[in-house]
């Protein structure tokens, strides 16, 4: 009686250890090669010049735009576009400025939070602000920078999927250092 009373909670454990099958298991995600960060100067008939990566391309934006200094920069091995807007400054520096903070904060419906960073470089008259919206927002990363008399960009980054934060970190915050550069780069002609 005393082994049989041993030997039965002994057979429960080890039964209870057996491989089940139907545990489920969380999605897994593809892996990403990251390339190199290494920049290339660009420059353009454009009001200014800045480094890209030399594994993104540059191409106009679409048409109807009609702004000769739109432009995309497309990350095609990573599926994401910054989109880039060129304006000159008429008297309307505030007006973009909000303009460009209005359009980062309506990403908060989606967002976690929205952290700012304040770029300036008072040698080369590039000021400018980069939003970086976390969560499953559309776009995680935007940005304006200017001189502050005549020229204004603005840039959003997006992919060409659902937006998850979970799986588009990595490129998130990889991509975020191409972003400063660009910043960190930018000249006025």
């Amino acid at each position: 009686m005393f082994k049989r009373f041993f030997l039965l909670p002994a057979l429960l454990f080890f039964s209870a250890c057996g491989e089940d099958e139907s545990i489920p298991r969380p999605s897994g995600y593809f892996r990403i090669d990251l390339p190199e960060h290494t920049y290339t100067k660009y420059e353009a008939d454009c009001p200014f010049s800045f480094e890209i990566p030399e594994y993104s391309t540059m191409t106009p934006a679409a048409a109807e735009v009609n702004q000769p200094c739109w432009l995309n920069l497309v990350f095609p091995k990573l599926k994401a576009t910054l989109h880039l807007s060129y304006r000159k400054i008429e008297g309307n520096l505030s007006n973009l400025t909000e303009d460009s903070r209005n359009m980062a904060y309506k990403h908060t419906v989606k967002s976690s939070g929205i952290a700012e960073t304040l770029y300036e470089d008072p040698q080369n008259r590039v000021f400018g602000l980069l939003y970086e919206i976390n969560g499953n927002a559309a776009s995680p990363l935007q940005f304006h920078a200017t001189d502050s008399t005549a020229h204004f960009l603005r840039g959003s980054l997006y992919f060409n999927s659902a937006p998850n934060a979970d799986s588009l970190l990595p490129v998130s915050n990889f991509l975020k250092e191409d972003v400063r550069q660009l910043i960190t780069s930018l000249r006025w002609k």
